[in-house]
């Protein structure tokens, strides 16, 4: 049977774009309001509520265990436009569910 469970957090980026796989020392933690049981295999889909910046926000998620994930705004990337991964604080709705 599969569990779902849902949340929000307001998130910004204060730091470079994170291009350097398992490097998530920038990302924030969310712990889940209820652990799913162990050994779970749990997906995370966050989805941008607002619309605050002028630049795309892309999310990252990384670590996704049964009692919580990390994740980041990294904003997109269009051609030879580079961003410098500053962007401004946006609303994220989360569902995380088993598989």
């Amino acid at each position: 049977m599969s569990m779902i469970q849902t949340g929000v957090l307001d998130l910004d980026s204060t730091n470079p774009v994170a291009t350097t796989g398992g490097d998530t020392s920038t990302f924030t933690q969310v712990t889940f309001p209820t652990p799913f049981p162990a050994g779970s295999r749990v997906v995370v889909l966050p989805f941008v509520q607002t619309f605050n910046g002028p630049e795309t926000p892309g999310l990252r998620i990384a670590d996704v265990t049964p009692h919580g994930f990390r994740i980041r705004i990294n904003e997109i990337l269009a051609g030879a436009v580079k961003s410098d991964g500053h962007h401004t604080r946006e609303t994220i709705g989360w569902l995380a569910t088993t598989v």
